[in-house]
C-alpha cells in the first residue's frame, strides 16, 4: 500500500518494536426504514473541509464534481480535540443507529487505528473518535469491508486486515461499539495469518447458508501472495475452513497466465489453518501448489445480485523483478484478474487476466499501469486505483475506469500534489514530491446511501503531507511518532 521509502521506514519500526467498502460498497441500509425518517432528500453535497480536494479529473471526466469532506486539518463541532489521522484507507458507511444521520468507519493504515466519523442528515461531519487505537489494531490496517445483514447475511461488522507481515491477523469490529471497548476488537484466528490487504465476504445469495470470504495476501517473499478463501456457515467467522487458490495443472507461476485464456482453478484446503503461524502457512504454498502472485491487493465482487456475486475482481499490484521475483515469475507493473466461481461449489472456478500492466505495448490500454492497488466494483464498472511502488514511475497515481461489459479502460482521476500552488510546501514537506509519492485508500459507492446516483467517497493518502500536529491522533502506544495527514473526498457523477 505504501511507496518504498515509507515501506522501508515502517519495516524498520516494525522490526524494532513488535513482530507483529476501500474497497467495499455499501448498497443497502441495514436498519429498517422509518416513515418519519428525515433523510430522504436531505443530503446536500458540499465542501466541509478547510483542505482543497487533492484530486483532479482527467479529460472525459470534467463534468464530475469533487467535494472535500474531511481532512487532518479540520475540527469537528462535537469533538474539537479529534484529529482525522493519516493514511486513511479501507472504509465503510452505514446509517446511524437513530436513523438521523450517517456513520463512516475508516482505517488509518500507518496509525494501526480505526476512526469513526458521525455525519448529520445533510452529510456534514460533526463528530470523530477512534474506536480502535494502535494498541488494539496491532498491525497496519489496509483495506476493509463493512458486512451488513442485508448484503452479506450478518453484521454489521467492519472486517479489517492486518498487513505487517505474515503473522498478522484480521479484525472484525462492531462499528457501533464504545471506543476501545472489549466488545470492539475481535481477531478472527479462523481466517488465518496473512499479510492481508482485504477479506471480502461475498453476498449472502452467492451460496445459500454459507459465508464465503475471499482474502488477498499482499506478500512479496519467497511464497508470493496468495488468494485465499474462508468458508463457514452463514455469519460464522470462527469455525470454518481456509483454502488457497491453485491451477488444476499445478503451475505456480503467475506470468504463465495471460489474457489469451481462461484457467481452471480450485481452492485446496489448508488443514488446521487457525492454529498455524504465518510462516507455517507460507510453508504450505509449495506443497499445495498455490499460485504465487506478485502481491495480491484489493478485492471486490460485481454488484447486482445473483450470479454477479460470484464474479470477483482482484488487483495484483506487482513487485520489481529483483529478489524473490528475479526470474520475473510474477507481475511487475500489476494486473487485474477476474475469478468466476462455480455456482454450486465455491472451491471451483475460472480465472482470467482482464488487464495486464506487464504488456507495455502502447496499444495495450493497461500499459500505463503503475501498481494497481485498491478496487471497487459496481454493476457495470470497476474503478482501479494505483499505488506506484517506486520503479519506472512516470505519473502520479491514477484512478482508472474499467467497463466490465466492453473492456474499455479510461483514466478518470489523478492525485493533485499541488506542487505549483501557493500552499505547495504544506503538502510537499521536505521538497517537491516525486511522481508516485501519494496513493489512494478506499473508494466506496455511496449512491444508495445518499440517494444521489453516481456518488463515491475516496480516501487519499498524501504521504508527503506530514507535521508535528498530526502525530499519534489515536493515542495508542505503538505508533507515537506517526505524523502523516490524509483526506476523504466525495465525487459525484461517476457511472455505476
Amino acid at each position: 500500500m505504501l511507496n518504498p521509502t515509507l515501506k522501508r521506514s515502517l519495516a524498520l519500526t516494525f522490526l524494532a518494536g513488535t513482530l507483529s467498502l476501500s474497497s467495499c460498497e455499501y448498497l443497502k441500509d441495514y436498519l429498517p426504514q422509518n416513515p418519519n425518517n428525515p433523510l430522504p432528500g436531505a443530503v446536500t453535497l458540499k465542501n466541509h473541509s478547510v483542505t482543497p480536494a487533492l484530486l483532479k479529473a482527467k479529460p472525459g471526466f470534467e463534468n464530475t464534481q469533487l467535494y472535500s469532506i474531511i481532512s487532518s486539518d479540520d475540527s469537528l463541532p462535537q469533538s474539537p480535540g479529534f484529529r482525522f489521522g493519516g493514511s486513511a484507507d479501507g472504509a465503510g458507511w452505514l446509517r446511524s443507529q437513530d436513523g438521523k444521520g450517517f456513520v463512516y468507519v475508516t482505517n488509518h493504515e500507518d496509525n494501526f487505528a480505526v476512526s469513526r466519523i458521525t455525519f448529520d442528515q445533510t452529510l456534514k461531519p460533526v463528530k470523530g473518535e477512534y474506536i480502535l487505537n494502535s494498541d488494539g489494531g496491532q498491525w497496519r490496517l489496509c483495506s476493509a469491508t463493512l458486512a451488513t445483514p442485508e448484503e452479506h447475511g450478518f453484521g454489521p461488522l467492519f472486517i479489517t486486515c492486518g498487513e505487517s507481515g505474515p503473522e498478522s491477523r484480521t479484525h472484525a469490529l462492531n462499528p457501533f461499539a464504545p471506543v476501545n471497548s472489549k466488545e470492539l476488537s475481535r481477531e478472527k484466528p479462523a481466517l488465518g495469518r496473512w499479510s492481508a490487504e482485504n477479506a471480502v465476504p461475498l453476498p449472502k445469495d452467492a451460496y445459500a447458508g454459507k459465508t464465503v470470504v475471499i482474502i488477498g495476501d499482499d506478500d512479496s517473499g519467497t511464497g508470493g501472495g496468495q488468494v485465499a478463501l474462508y468458508m463457514g456457515n452463514q455469519g460464522d467467522l470462527d469455525n470454518g475452513s481456509v483454502y488457497i487458490l491453485k491451477r488444476l495443472n499445478g503451475n505456480q507461476r503467475e506470468m504463465d497466465m495471460n489474457k489469451c485464456c481462461s484457467y481452471d482453478i480450485e481452492f485446496v484446503k489448508v488443514e488446521n489453518a487457525a492454529e498455524l503461524t504465518g510462516a507455517e502457512m507460507n510453508a504450505k504454498v509449495d506443497s499445495l501448489q498455490a499460485i504465487k502472485f506478485g502481491r495480491v491487493e484489493d478485492i471486490d465482487y460485481r454488484k447486482g445480485g445473483g450470479a454477479n456475486g460470484r464474479e470477483i475482481y482482484f488487483n495484483v499490484t506487482g513487485q520489481n523483478n529483483t529478489g524473490a521475483n528475479a526470474d520475473y515469475a510474477r507481475s511487475k507493473y500489476g494486473r487485474v484478474y477476474r475469478l468466476v466461481l462455480d455456482p454450486k461449489d465455491p472451491l471451483k472456478g475460472k480465472l482470467s487476466v482482464v488487464l495486464d500492466g506487464d504488456d507495455r505495448n502502447a496499444n495495450n490500454p493497461a500499459s500505463l499501469f503503475q501498481n494497481p492497488d485498491n478496487i471497487v466494483v459496481t454493476n457495470n464498472y470497476a474503478y482501479i486505483k494505483e499505488d506506484p511502488n517506486g520503479y519506472d514511475v512516470t505519473h502520479d497515481a491514477y484512478i482508472y475506469q474499467y467497463n466490465l461489459n466492453t473492456g474499455a479502460l479510461k483514466v478518470a482521476f489523478e492525485l493533485d500534489h499541488r506542487r505549483d500552488a501557493d500552499d505547495a510546501a504544506k503538502y510537499n514537506v521536505g521538497g517537491t514530491s516525486s511522481y508516485g509519492d501519494w496513493e489512494y485508500g478506499a473508494m466506496v459507492d455511496i449512491s444508495d446511501l445518499t440517494g444521489i446516483p453516481g456518488t463515491f467517497s475516496i480516501n487519499i493518502q498524501p504521504h508527503t503531507w506530514t507535521g508535528e500536529a498530526y502525530k499519534n491522533p489515536d493515542g495508542g502506544s505503538l505508533r507515537p511518532n506517526e505524523d502523516q495527514a490524509s483526506q476523504m473526498v466525495i465525487v459525484k457523477g461517476l457511472p455505476r
